[in-house]
């Protein structure tokens, strides 16, 4: 057995780097997760179905570019490693395209109808910006998560690492999608009597406030490129993309997990609803009411994340990875369906005390689940990279981690396109988001008012059932998870011992041609 002081690892200036890049990243994230879809809906007034179609064809060409750009990632030999390159060059392109997705050509007209000329310039400015988003980002996100299983041999490190940049990046997320709203809405209402309109000052409000988090978004971003190392060489073979697609599906642990990870979609959800809910039922666009909800609510749901988070080094010695994995989504599903119960108790209460008690005890359950999710799926995809090359003697970082991305961003597209479908059904889209935001201006509390019932409901029903339901699927593909932890620990044992064995032999080899 190989001494875990022999094991190549990082230093804490590469994790602390490392953590500080994955910080950056998800600030910039979480700019157009939390906040695009509720700006091109509900500020600049495209339709809810438009905003949906968008996301949806996006997501849809990241089934492909993922794993293309993962299967590049692992195709690349360099004097920096195979990830870092993207890590050093990637940050600006992403800060660049990430403003193009707001600094769009106005409002969309709902009088006018969809294919007035300029409508049609919104929207298409609106696909192209995201679409090309999607694209530049994952040229960053798939090195980004595959560095990971190249920064250490020590199974305990990777686990330390993993937990710690699940709980940096949910920081990052938090920060963002607690504060982005409410900051943009309090610079439009600085903006409004410069612009002569409240739709104007915080169509301006958004693309300030997105610029700001951006800069600081991409700075942090950048460190980890400047400042990380690769530990373990990668393998010499390269593949093909057919060949690296054939890799993934045959790969039962990551193949298991890629599916899971689709099916609970729902679960993106309460993040893309967040905003919407926030304002329409909580804070009727005040940003001072509005940042103390999100603190209050979605605060709960980062609580309960940086919890579970900071536990799952303990929680993974105690149990297996399998069956944290599969018992934590179904009993997540509970918590999340009594959203909605707790909403049909009280239609117009929820702001009381009480019942915001309530609230927030479900989402810090809710948001345990997600947070020890999420680091358990980043594990599993790991140690699946390690049973690849147990099983085949290729590491396919990139690509499996390339998967990660997929689930994630397709996830979210998933959700969009169930909420765009949602909004529609109920009529809350363009002319009467208008009709809604004029409301709110002229002093009106959408709640009180029984014709927007609908509207809050559809907001109460999206980040309950669905959830809920996404929840009790995702097991169904890891019920029988094809790799435990004990054949893993076996696993990742040779490996480490053939790879110090080679090294000694080509110490021996060099030494003797000396």
């Amino acid at each position: 057995m190989i001494n875990s002081k022999n094991l190549r690892t990082y230093s804490p200036r590469e994790r602390n780097m490392y953590l500080m890049g994955l910080f950056g990243q998800n600030i910039i994230y979480n700019i157009i997760g939390a906040s695009l879809a509720y700006y091109l809906q509900f500020t600049i007034l495209i339709p809810a179905i438009a905003v949906s179609t968008i996301m949806a064809i996006a997501r849809v060409w990241d089934a492909f570019n993922d794993p293309m750009m993962g299967s590049i990632v692992d195709r690349t030999r360099s004097k920096w490693g195979k990830c870092r390159p993207y890590l050093l060059f990637v940050p600006i392109p992403v800060f660049i395209v990430t403003m193009m997705c707001f600094i769009n050509f106005g409002f969309y007209d709902p009088a006018a109808g969809a294919a007035n000329g300029h409508n049609i310039l919104v929207v298409g400015w609106a696909a192209f910006a995201y679409i090309l988003w999607g694209m530049v980002y994952t040229v960053g996100d798939i090195p980004l998560w595959g560095i990971t299983a190249l920064m250490t041999e020590d199974q305990n490190d990777r686990t330390k690492l993993l937990s710690l940049a699940r709980i940096v990046a949910g920081i990052g997320a938090g920060i963002t999608l607690l504060a982005i709203q409410p900051l943009a809405l309090a610079l439009g209402e600085k903006f409004t009597p410069v612009f002569g309109s409240a739709p104007e000052g915080e169509r301006m409000g958004f693309i300030t406030a997105a610029l700001l988090f951006g800069i600081v978004g991409t700075i942090t971003f950048q460190m980890a490129g400047i400042f990380t190392r690769e530990h373990i060489a990668p393998s010499e073979e390269k593949y093909t993309l057919k060949e690296n697609f054939a890799l993934m599906w045959k790969n039962k642990p990551f193949r298991q997990i890629l599916i899971s990870g689709l099916l609970s979609s729902t679960i993106q959800l309460p993040m893309l609803v967040a905003m919407p809910i926030v304002t329409y039922y909580y804070a009727s666009k005040d940003p001072i009411m509005a940042l103390l909800y999100m603190v209050l609510l979605g605060g709960g749901l980062f609580i309960g994340q940086f919890v579970a988070m900071g536990a799952s080094p303990w929680l993974t010695k105690k149990f297996s990875k399998k069956n944290l994995y599969n018992y934590c989504h179904l009993l997540s599903a509970v918590p999340f369906a009594l959203l909605f119960v707790l909403y049909l108790s009280a239609p117009t209460k929820l702001v009381e005390p009480l019942y915001l008690a309530i609230s927030l005890v479900l989402f810090v359950i809710c948001g345990g689940a997600i947070g020890l999710i999420s680091v358990l799926r980043s594990l599993m995809i790991a140690d699946a990279v390690d049973y690849e090359e147990y099983q085949s003697g290729i590491r396919p970082d990139g690509v499996f981690f390339s998967g990660q991305s997929f689930i994630t961003k397709l996830s979210m597209g998933i959700a969009t396109v169930i909420s765009g479908i949602a909004y529609s059904a109920v009529g809350f889209s363009d002319a009467r988001v208008q009709e809604v935001n004029a409301f709110i201006e002229a002093g009106g509390i959408p709640r009180e008012n029984p014709e927007y019932a609908p509207y809050l409901m559809i907001l109460f029903f999206l980040i309950s059932i669905p959830p809920a339901i996404g929840c009790l699927l995702a097991v169904i593909p890891t019920w029988k998870y094809a790799l435990d932890d004990d054949e893993h620990n076996r696993i990742l044992e040779i490996l480490n011992k053939h790879r110090h064995e080679k090294e000694e032999a080509d110490e021996s080899s060099e030494e003797s041609a000396q």
